[in-house]
């Protein structure tokens, strides 16, 4: 079952794929109509599910989903993944590389590998003030609050010295 946003309580359980490059507005539209097809007819054992998803800067993808009335099961969770593969190959874009890291450079939205981030670090081109997108918040209350905060509040802390 497909709702808006939200409306979904904040401890919705959250999913964020970020892209490794930005979608075009087409693709967007597309990736839209695809989510909103995926939501509806997604289930746990055939349990509707009460989900949503948010899309930011072009570029992040984000599935929500309202444990309070059917929790995600292997198999729900497996079918979210596989449709997010399709998307990876339809528009040839990497979604699920977790070692990756994005960041604001001023209201440009960059993307680095790990290692590359580590370097810039040290070498101080990014500084614990950068604005950075903490992706393994848990839920709808940590996305709105702790997912786009200064490195020196993320994880990414740990590469500043």
């Amino acid at each position: 079952m497909l709702v808006p946003f939200n409306t979904l309580p904040d401890s919705a359980r959250v999913w964020i794929y970020q892209a490794n490059r930005s979608f075009t507005e087409e693709e967007l539209d597309e990736i839209r109509t695809r989510l909103d097809d995926f939501i509806t007819q997604w289930t746990a054992h055939g349990a509707e599910l009460k989900a949503a998803y948010d899309i930011k800067y072009k570029r992040f993808i984000t599935i929500a989903l309202d444990q309070q009335l059917n929790s995600a099961s292997g198999c729900s969770i497996d079918a979210s993944v596989h449709f997010i593969q399709q998307l990876e190959k339809d528009y040839n874009v990497d979604l699920l590389d977790k070692m990756n890291v994005s960041y604001k450079n001023g209201e440009f939205v960059a993307y680095k590998s790990l290692t590359e981030f580590k370097k810039m670090a040290k070498n101080k081109a990014v500084s614990e003030k950068t604005i950075v997108f903490n992706n393994l918040v848990n839920n709808k209350a940590e996305y709105l609050s702790d997912w786009e905060v200064p490195a020196a509040e993320s994880w990414h802390k740990r590469f500043m010295n």
